[in-house]
């Protein structure tokens, strides 16, 4: 499978012109892939204030994915901000090239800027199949708790969207190496650039990590698509020779 990554800097609670700053890209790469990933709240910056811009299931941006997919015949995944029932979400979705959809709310929301007092947190854990491909999809801060993410469902790609700041890069780096490894799947962060209205610096890091921890793509600071192919055989001979999976523990999440 072919996964495109998309770092930007992303424009402050501004969806228009953050829609259309995707649309330019995507119509200058050259490509072919079949995955598109796109930042956390790719539409706004990681924002406090979502009442004036959260939308709805059947919104603008959710239909423009809709099309995008249609459209270019491949899936679509990032976060952006939904209201449901007076409750606002960190949502990922995931659109498939026909324009169906998955979703999943973010799990463990960031109490060190207070997204636990503005966002409802998620109640499970999704699974979604695409191309014969078992995907956990999470959201940032999910990133630094691997019980969450531990490969219990014999998944094939984890993959990370994020507004993951300058002074915690490091932690970034190392985590996405540790959980592609102990997980024994491909696994892709992907971030931001630039700054936002809370004077945040992001230098992006968007990467893909192999099964074994090994970097296959870091778009460091750049701005841009980034194709990368991913090779499931070969991740799938190589657990079967390592056998790692077969030793983890077993266990259930309660949410």
């Amino acid at each position: 499978m072919r996964i495109a990554i998309f770092q930007t800097a992303l424009i402050w609670q501004q969806p228009e012109n953050n829609r259309n700053l995707i649309e330019k890209y995507l119509h200058t790469c050259k490509e072919t892939f079949d995955l598109l990933i796109l930042p956390e709240m790719f539409t706004t910056g990681f924002t406090m204030t979502p009442s004036e811009i959260a939308e709805s299931m059947n919104g603008i941006t959710i239909q423009w994915l809709k099309n995008l997919a249609r459209e270019k015949k491949i899936a679509v995944t990032g976060s952006l901000i939904i209201k449901e029932q007076e409750q606002f979400y960190n949502r990922l979705v995931f659109i498939f090239p026909n324009g169906t959809l998955e979703w999943y709310d973010k799990r463990h929301l960031f109490s060190l800027a207070g997204e636990e007092k503005v966002y409802t947190k998620g109640r499970e854990k999704r699974i979604i199949e695409y191309k014969g491909w078992k995907i956990c999809p999470l959201i940032c801060y999910d990133l630094r708790f691997p019980v969450f993410s531990r490969n219990i469902e014999s998944y094939d790609l984890l993959i990370y969207v994020a507004n993951w700041p300058k002074p915690r890069i490091n932690a970034w780096n190392t985590l996405l190496k540790a959980r592609a490894i102990e997980n024994m799947v491909y696994t892709v962060g992907v971030n931001r650039i630039g700054n936002d209205a809370n004077q945040l610096e992001y230098t992006g890091s968007s990467q893909v990590v192999d099964y074994l921890g090994n970097e296959i793509l870091n778009a460091q600071e750049n701005q841009g698509v980034f194709v990368v192919e991913i090779d499931k055989e070969n991740m799938l001979e190589t657990r079967k020779k390592l056998n790692f999976l077969n030793d983890r523990d077993v266990f259930e999440l309660n949410f």
